[in-house]
């Protein structure tokens, strides 16, 4: 039993997790709403399935907007402040630089912020930033991060009722249990600044 596993699992052992794809698609479409036209996703090491899920629902919100996806601002790389900073600071370089940026994984946020203000820029003024995950310090980071929430609790839940399940020698009634996501919506994210970066 397996609860939010980065990679598919081997074949018949169940698992839960959040609906990545799901949360991915939301992040980008409040950017979108906002009126972002630039908007860039740094991703977590190795293209794993868990960060490919919310990578393609970027895509997704991106084509249905009708908006294109450079690959420069498509980003992969180590979970950390470190690197994450050197992600955002790379796309800051670009001739055209996003005007938002959706971070596949809170942990990277600091980073983010960080690079962002070594610029003399400002969060959501210069750039709006969304996370994934909705740990503590999206709520206590400064401005407080807008990202996706994962049913933690949910999903430890239907884990557990699903491993009593297994023990009692039944069949779990689906072997991979997505549960939906939620964006939350707090003080990082803006409509786009028209002065140049």
């Amino acid at each position: 039993m397996l609860i939010d596993p980065a990679n598919d699992p081997p074949p018949g052992v169940p698992s839960v997790a959040a609906a990545n794809w799901q949360g991915g698609m939301a992040a980008t479409e409040h950017l979108v709403g906002l009126g972002h036209r630039r908007i860039a996703v740094i991703g977590g090491p190795g293209r794993t399935a868990r960060d490919g899920g919310r990578v393609a629902g970027y895509r997704s919100a991106m084509a249905a907007a009708g908006l294109p996806v450079p690959s420069a601002y498509v980003r992969y790389g180590e979970i950390s402040e470190a690197g994450a900073r050197h992600r955002m600071g790379a796309l800051l370089d670009l001739p055209e630089p996003p005007t938002a940026v959706f971070v596949c994984s809170d942990q990277m946020v600091p980073g983010v912020y960080r690079a962002v203000r070594g610029r003399g820029l400002r969060v959501p003024r210069d750039i709006s930033v969304v996370g994934f995950d909705d740990l503590p310090q999206a709520r206590w980071i400064t401005p407080a991060l807008t990202t996706v929430r994962q049913p933690l609790s949910e999903m430890a839940g239907a884990a557990l009722r699903t491993l009593l399940r297994l023990m009692t020698g039944e069949v779990p009634e689906a072997i991979r249990t997505e549960l939906s996501t939620r964006l939350m919506v707090r003080s990082s994210t803006a409509p786009p600044h028209h002065a140049p970066l």
